[in-house]
């Protein structure tokens, strides 16, 4: 017998079990769900994790390590190549206008940080939450400044604080 000659069994395209359509099909009367219980009743969904009882496999593993969750800081990351090829001549560089300029979007972050990817060919004075130590280097060899600030949480926040 060779591969190419078998055919029974073998689907390319295998057709749905359609359950419920008589007892003609061998899937009717109770469809699968055999009798009673609320597995065999309307609208019953499982847990995906169900193992039938046993304990499931998240629980199972053991847990190492330490994860810091809803305390963890995200910084919205900003080079300096970036800073040097928008802002065309010397000056200050804030959060404000790193907005304005659209290299800081949203409000998901806790701070601005920058990195010394590329070398400033300007004198800015940059302002941010926090600076890699290369992005310092480099700023102040450019003679621009690394002036760390506080956040203040987003643009209109502190848009709203200057006016008040």
């Amino acid at each position: 017998m060779q591969l190419h000659d078998v055919s029974q069994g073998i689907h390319r395209r295998k057709k749905r079990k359609r359950v419920g359509r008589g007892v003609g099909s061998g899937h009717g009367k109770t469809a699968g769900k055999g009798h009673k219980g609320h597995s065999s009743r309307q609208g019953f969904k499982i847990a995906a994790l169900f193992e039938g009882g046993q304990i499931i496999l998240a629980r199972r593993i053991p847990k190492r390590g330490f994860e810091n969750g809803p305390f963890k800081k995200s910084y919205a990351i900003v080079n300096l190549v970036d800073v040097d090829a928008v802002f065309t001549e010397p000056g200050v560089v804030d959060e404000a206008a790193l907005r304005k300029v659209g290299l800081v979007k949203g409000r998901d972050h806790d701070g601005i940080k920058v990195l010394g990817e590329g070398e400033p060919t300007k004198a800015l004075e940059v302002r941010a939450t926090k600076f890699s130590a290369s992005a310092v280097k480099k700023l102040e060899a450019a003679g621009g400044k690394a002036v760390t600030v506080p956040y203040l949480g987003g643009a209109p926040k502190a848009a709203a604080a200057t006016q008040s």
